[in-house]
């Protein structure tokens, strides 16, 4: 079989583990299939919309920047969790009393760590596996790590002041616009493509940047169509084994909705693109800690209908945004080099598992600080001790910290 025939033979395979879900969604089956099909179905769904946002991806920087392909990948593989997230904040100003509001701040902190600390060091642990070498990001990638760095220091203020307010969603989402408009003026460089990249670069302009928005596109819609059932068929299943509600929320749901992005990511590395798949979470992780935090004060003030309520929240939720804000300051001063190897990627994925050590969540805490409750105390002894690691590589990396601010250059860095 020839390469072109193969490409055609893959893009076909990606489309064709698509349509399944789609009969299914258009039947309104999803309710009346067993929940382990409907994550067999949807998830073929999620992963062929992931190869084809790939492809997308290589083709699209033929026309537009890298680092603006890139914010574009993130933002459709994002979409699930942002369909999940936006159900549980909208439902939580529909019912103040609830557990809603917990919800949404448990699967978007939860989110937000998975990304790190599965998601970098998995990357970076995998592709020193295949390659035997450190995952090394483009100098671009300081732009990325610049807006990260400034969302993170702000971050830091919501469980100081104790609230997340509608003013807070104007300072997080200014951060991401104010990122694609710089992002958005980088020159076009040159792209190598294979397989169904190189098809669809080979086509005529026209014809080409059709192809890759159609991708764009139809990836965006077979993820949020299915983001949903995905996330409630594993949910469902991790009920049947009797698993606790709040971390199927925290954990399990995000895992699910994370999956797009993180097969991406997985999709680049195996191609020996590792920088392009870092870089890939890099921008995800910006995206959901600018525009996703931002997002949840403004849902839940419109349904509520009442701008100046900010989101209910005790003292464990304020301890679970502490603890991500320390884990993102300690990540990003890891990659202040640009590098991510294989002692910093270990070290990512121990210190997330080892926050599993506190017991589980118990509705009723007041006290941000209170001794009394131990998952709060155990995460604010984990979150300082990632703010403490995470000073001592600054100042060892102060050189590259001063760096950053490369980032707001147009030119490539």
């Amino acid at each position: 079989m020839t390469n072109r025939k193969r490409s055609y033979a893959a893009l076909s395979a990606a489309l064709l583990v698509t349509i399944p879900s789609i009969i299914i969604r258009m039947g309104g089956l999803y309710h009346e299939l067993n929940p382990l099909l409907v994550l067999l179905f949807t998830g073929m769904a999620i992963l062929g919309a992931a190869f084809m946002l790939t492809w997308a991806c290589e083709v699209a920087q033929m026309d537009i920047p890298q680092t603006l392909a890139l914010a574009i990948v993130a933002f459709i593989a994002v979409l699930p969790e942002y369909a999940v997230d936006m159900y549980f904040t909208w439902m939580a100003g529909q019912n103040p009393a609830s557990d809603y509001s917990h919800y949404a701040i448990a699967n978007m902190t939860g989110a937000n760590r998975l990304l790190i600390g599965v998601g970098w060091s998995v990357i970076a642990l995998l592709y020193w596996l295949k390659y035997k070498k450190g995952v090394v990001l483009d100098p671009e990638r300081r732009t990325e790590m610049l807006f990260l760095g400034l969302a993170t220091v702000y971050a830091f203020v919501i469980p100081l002041k104790g609230s997340l307010e509608w003013y807070d969603s104007i300072i997080f989402i200014g951060m991401y616009i104010f990122y694609i408009k710089v992002i958005s003026k980088r020159p076009v460089e040159e792209e190598e493509c294979e397989g169904v990249a190189l098809l669809l670069a080979s086509m005529s302009p026209a014809k080409r940047r059709s192809m890759f928005a159609l991708l764009f596109v139809y990836s965006a819609l077979i993820i949020l169509a299915n983001a949903e059932a995905f996330s409630e068929s594993l949910v469902a299943s991790g009920k049947l084994l009797g698993i606790d509600e709040f971390l199927l929320v925290q954990w399990l749901a995000p895992i699910a909705s994370e999956a797009p992005e993180f097969i991406v990511a997985v999709l680049f590395t195996l191609k020996a693109r590792a920088n392009l798949a870092l870089g890939s979470l890099l921008s995800s992780k910006l995206n959901q800690w600018t525009l996703l935090v931002g997002m949840i004060p403004l849902v839940f003030a419109v349904s509520s209908g009442q701008l100046g309520t900010p989101l209910p929240m005790d003292g464990h939720q304020l301890s679970e945004i502490l603890l991500t804000a320390a884990q993102s300051l300690f990540a990003l001063a890891l990659v202040l080099n640009l590098r991510l190897g294989v002692k910093g990627a270990t070290a990512l994925l121990v210190l997330f598992f080892a926050q599993f050590a506190a017991p589980l969540y118990q509705p009723g805490v007041e006290n941000l600080f209170s001794l009394e409750h131990q998952p709060d105390r155990l995460h604010n002894l984990y979150a300082a001790a990632y703010i403490v690691l995470g000073i001592c590589l600054i100042i060892c990396h102060r050189s590259w910290l001063w760096r950053l601010r490369e980032g707001l250059h147009v030119g490539k860095n």
